[in-house]
């Protein structure tokens, strides 16, 4: 079995931003020359999360405002986090959303379904921030 691995890193002035990255990891499946096995893409901090949807603006926003529904931005103290540092609800929003997705490899082609596409979500930018992308197979 090969093991290949390679980071991306993305900074954003926005608080929060979601980033269709599925051409990247596509150009990382290709230079690794896998045919058949397995992608593994995690981010490597505690704000923000990888997920697979669709690619479509309105599906975006009504991501963001569901979690922001769910996972409010207090004016006042809600959080004990927030006592030390003030991104308790993106802490948050990344338990909710996930750290890593698992995409198989067939015929050097990802698994993906029409309309699926792989996302990066930071809920709480400004920082540099790593993903790691790791393709396992023959």
């Amino acid at each position: 079995m090969i093991s290949y691995r390679k980071y991306l890193e993305f900074k954003f002035n926005e608080k929060e931003t979601v980033k269709n990255i599925t051409n990247h990891v596509e150009m990382i499946l290709e230079e690794s020359g896998i045919q058949e096995g397995v992608i593994i893409i995690s981010v490597q901090h505690t704000t923000a999360s990888i997920f697979i949807n669709d690619d479509e603006e309105g599906l975006i926003e009504d991501t963001l405002e569901f979690l922001d529904s769910l996972i409010p931005d207090c004016k006042v103290p809600c959080y004990r986090h927030n006592q030390s540092e003030k991104d308790a609800p993106a802490h948050l929003k990344r338990n909710f959303m996930g750290r890593s997705e698992i995409i198989s490899v067939t015929e050097g082609q990802m698994d993906l379904g029409n309309w699926e596409q792989i996302f990066y979500a930071d809920f709480y930018g400004t920082r540099k921030k790593k993903i790691c992308v790791k393709v396992m197979g023959e």
